[in-house]
């Protein structure tokens, strides 16, 4: 039985994985949004959002608590002062994870992981239509002179507007 034992292990020890942990946090904090595993991201949704809630009340305390996780000081200032008051009147959820699908080297499942109040458009389709090796085939045409005149005939109409427009500076 798993109880009392939560969180993932990344496939790594716990003081590598603390340091994954925080250096994609200071990347989050940073950047307000990077792209990393499924698994990566889900954890560091549970590590970064007490530290935004810390960052909510500025106290000493506070501060010292959070960089013993971030080790960055620049990273702390702007936690601080800029994302923690943005986050003033949430109760909680900061953070937002994205699947975007499988990365294409070794299938590993991809996520977008961003600060809600920060990035409220969502990002772009980042999966590349699948191409197997014969699909520049059937996009070929039987005739070679069908595409050959389609590709005369479009150069030469740019010509003609580039023409028109020299004309029209010209008087």
């Amino acid at each position: 039985m798993r109880h009392l034992v939560k969180g993932r292990k990344l496939g790594r020890t716990p003081s590598h994985r603390k340091a994954t942990l925080s250096s994609l946090s200071v990347a989050l904090i940073k950047e307000h949004r990077i792209v990393t595993t499924e698994a990566k991201a889900k954890e560091l949704r549970s590590y970064v959002e007490p530290l935004i809630t810390k960052a909510k009340e500025d106290t000493t305390h506070n501060r010292r608590q959070v960089f013993s996780k971030l080790r960055d000081k620049q990273v702390v200032s702007h936690l601080f002062e800029e994302v923690a008051q943005k986050a003033m009147d949430r109760p909680g959820g900061y953070t937002r994870v994205i699947k975007i699908g499988n990365r294409s080297g070794d299938g590993a499942k991809m996520a977008v992981i961003e600060l809600v109040d920060y990035n409220d458009i969502k990002p772009e389709d980042s999966q590349k239509k699948k191409r197997t090796r014969r699909s520049g085939k059937s996009n070929k045409s039987t005739s070679g002179k069908d595409t050959s005149d389609q590709k005369t005939s479009e150069p030469v109409s740019e010509a003609d507007s580039t023409e028109d427009s020299t004309s029209l500076e010209e008087e």
